[in-house]
């Protein structure tokens, strides 16, 4: 019973977390959304510092902590200079995902992190091209721009380690 109510409540959350995922950007919603992913890259990398076991996944996600770090404070300059909200914790999805990742045994745990980074980068990969490419603040519009190669090297990465652990992320 515990278990199906677990499952449930776990279905619910993804469902209200994906509803709305693709509706058109504001400036506050892209700030927002795009923080949040931040935040959450950020926590996944450093539970993976603390959680992971392989050499790659612990080096993939010092990457994780440091880049997505700097574009947060970039993120949060520009919103600041417009009196934008940023995000200070991750989206629930995210948080969810990132609970998953906790209750998942070590011997596990690089292969759920690598499938999760791999997800995580393409969503946020759409939100960033969708803001370079239909954005209608400059500042934001050249931050999407600026950050997308480093975004599309983290998938790059992301599928590689998930490939190397045996994760299914990497064949999509």
């Amino acid at each position: 019973m515990a278990h199906t109510v677990r499952t449930l409540t776990l279905a619910a959350v993804f469902s209200l977390a994906c509803h709305g995922a693709y509706a058109a950007q504001s400036n506050d919603d892209f700030v927002e959304d795009a923080s949040a992913k931040g935040v959450a890259e950020v926590e996944a990398g450093k539970l993976a510092q603390e959680k992971g076991t392989a050499a790659d996944v612990k080096s993939f996600a010092d990457m994780m902590v440091k880049d997505h770090t700097a574009a947060n404070n970039k993120l949060e300059a520009i919103a600041n200079e417009k009196k934008l909200k940023v995000s200070d914790s991750a989206q629930l999805l995210d948080k969810t995902k990132a609970m998953i990742l906790e209750l998942r045994s070590a011997k596990s745990f690089d292969q759920a992190y690598a499938n999760n980074q791999v997800k995580a980068h393409e969503a946020t990969i759409a939100l960033f091209k969708d803001e370079a490419d239909n954005g209608k603040d400059a500042d934001l519009k050249a931050f999407a721009k600026e950050t997308l190669p480093k975004l599309e090297k983290h998938l790059e990465d992301a599928k590689a380690l998930a490939k190397a652990h045996g994760g299914d992320a990497a064949k999509q």
